[in-house]
Formats: structure tokens, sequence, C-alpha cells
């Protein structure tokens, strides 16, 4: 049904969407739980997005976990979403706790390897690019420019364990 929204008067709604939930998360303080993925393609290129809200910036696929969810269904479900793609050989490889608005965000991180054709939906994802490593662009989210080194060290690990294990 959102479909139905001109790209452009949609994108505004998100925009004006997520300052009200910050001002809610500020004045409510739930502890939020949320996923982020790690997509690798074949090249060992990392998947990032720019969102057409927020700051804008690069950072990892994911979104919130919804209640009852199992946070491995909803990073499956949140990658589909935004960037078209499915992941193969999916991993929950870590559980980091950030600051988030005056609030915890409760992140569950998985790694895998992306299939299908890469594509930002132009609404809610306004691009959607892997990049290598050693070529990352420099408007990354500050949790991505801080972390992404030690994540990609940690989901590396986690593929080769369940690789070694089949």
């Amino acid at each position: 049904m959102l479909h139905l929204i001109p790209a452009p008067l949609h994108r505004a709604g998100l925009t004006l969407a997520h300052a009200v939930r910050i001002r809610w998360w500020q004045w409510r303080k739930p502890l939020l739980i949320g996923c982020r993925v790690l997509a690798f393609d074949e090249a060992e290129r990392v998947l990032l997005i720019r969102h057409s809200y927020g700051s804008g910036r690069w950072m990892l696929p994911g979104g919130g976990v919804d209640r009852g969810e199992d946070p491995l269904a909803a990073a499956l479900r949140e990658l589909a979403e935004e960037t078209g793609c499915a992941l193969a050989a999916p991993i929950l490889f870590g559980q980091v706790d950030e600051p988030l608005y005056g609030t915890i965000n409760r992140v569950h991180l998985v790694t895998g390897t992306a299939t299908g054709t890469v594509a930002g939906d132009g609404r809610e994802v306004i691009a959607a690019e892997f990049f290598a490593l050693d070529a990352l662009p420099p408007d990354l989210s500050y949790l991505v420019d801080r972390y992404l080194a030690d994540w990609v060290t940690a989901a590396t690990a986690a593929r080769r364990g369940q690789s070694a294990a089949a």
C-alpha cells in the first residue's frame, strides 16, 4: 500500500516519523532490540546502505527486531526489505549494546553472503552498494567507522568456524 505514495512524499513521511520516534525514545527510554547485517559478496566486499532519513551516512543494513521475533529472522527480513538481497549461510555472531538517543539499542550482529541484485528502494534506502574494506566511503556512520574492523574480524572468524563445522 505504501508504494502508492509518491517516493518524495514517502521519504518526507519517513523523516518526520524518525524525528517523532527519536523524541519518544528520549522520553520513554525503552530498551530497543535491533539487528545489523554484515553481508559480503564473493569478492569479500561489505554491503553498506544510506537511509533517506537520519544522518544520511553509510551504514550496515538492519533495523528493529519485532517483539517475539528471532533476531536472525529479523536480520534476514531487514536485509531483504532494505536491499532486495537474501543472505546465504547466515550466522548470528555477536551482540552489542549501543547508546541511542538517550536509551540503549541492543543490536544482534549477523553475517553471511549476500545473494541477489542489490538495490535500494528509493524510499527508505536511497543507496545500497558493496565496498572493498580498503576502499570504504568517507562518510560512514560513527559506529560503522569505529567498529567495522572489529565486527569484520569477528564475522570472518564465525564464518570460518561454520565452514569448518560443515
